[in-house]
């Protein structure tokens, strides 16, 4: 299914159009949008664009046409899964350290998705093709719950929760510094950064993004925080604790190069719940962080006595 964004331009912008576009849809990069105006994918005033230099006008309609990827075609492989619930409509998997949810340019195979082919047949179609059963992320170095579908109806109504924020999501991180208040939320809206395409930042027009924090414990130069998301932004608790001067410990993008040894960001899903999608009785799921998370926890409250 293609997917359309409609764009006027309100005042006179001095920018080019690829440039302009990739900043006010997160979705595309600009070399994403390069590749639609070579198939004449983008159009301004209903007529297709064959520059991506072109400068957008006052008055200017932009129509930009997404097409759906197309699918991958993805293996199931015999990768050990652990399964914490399932029945016939969800499966709960506690995601390792160091593994990806879904097939991508970068990572065609060895992920969650081709874990979970082998696993079953039995998962939801996705709209992309490239991640069936998978209704929300996270990172590859981030470990913990995450919640699959595995039919139609229970993608919908997972889905829904998700965008109605009536789930639960609660992370445990390893941050960088001591706080001087014992709980916070961070409101800040979350996109592109426009000074580096791999990296999400806090940015004027980005989207809305929420989270709460609740400090646990401090140690020295560390401190030990929960979160719970009432969005579900890329990077979002990376982002915002980096914004807030409290990068989660061991992240090789938003956090410094003198950091706690370990396998990537000290980050994990702990906390899981949701309405069933049939039965519509409240799961909820809680799962301890991997032997490195507790041992580094270990180390620095010895080195406080």
């Amino acid at each position: 299914m293609t997917k359309t964004y409609k764009l006027k331009i309100e005042d006179n912008i001095n920018s080019r159009l690829d440039k302009y576009l990739s900043e006010e849809i997160s979705d595309l990069s600009r070399t994403r949008v390069k590749e639609l105006i070579q198939d004449k994918q983008i159009l301004v005033n209903e007529h297709v664009v064959k520059k991506g230099s072109y400068k957008p006008q006052k008055g200017d309609q932009i129509t930009v046409n997404v097409p759906a990827a197309k699918p991958l075609n993805i293996a199931p492989e015999d990768i050990p899964l652990e399964i914490v619930y399932e029945d016939d409509d969800v499966i709960v998997v506690n995601k390792p350290q160091g593994m990806v949810v879904h097939p991508s340019a970068g990572h065609p195979d060895h992920t969650l998705v081709n874990a979970l082919l082998f696993h079953t047949k039995d998962l939801a179609a996705s709209p992309e093709g490239f991640r069936p059963g998978i209704v929300h992320r996270i990172d590859k170095d981030t470990s913990g719950l995450l919640m699959i579908a595995k039919n139609a109806a229970s993608r919908e109504s997972l889905e829904s929760q998700l965008a109605h924020k009536t789930n639960k999501r609660i992370y445990l991180a390893i941050v960088h510094g001591n706080f001087g208040e014992k709980a916070g939320t961070i409101d800040a809206p979350i996109g592109r950064n426009p000074k580096d395409r791999k990296k999400m930042g806090v940015v004027e027009n980005g989207k809305p993004a929420v989270t709460h924090f609740t400090v646990l414990e401090q140690f020295k130069d560390y401190s030990l925080i929960q979160c719970q998301l009432e969005t579900g932004r890329t990077h979002q608790i990376r982002v915002h604790l980096a914004y807030i001067g409290h990068p989660v410990a061991g992240d090789p993008l938003y956090g410094p190069r003198k950091t706690l040894k370990g396998n990537g960001q000290f980050l994990h899903a702990k906390v899981l719940g949701f309405e069933h999608p049939k039965t519509k009785e409240w799961l909820e799921f809680e799962i301890d962080p991997p032997q490195i998370f507790i041992d580094t926890l270990n180390k620095l409250r010895s080195d406080l006595k």
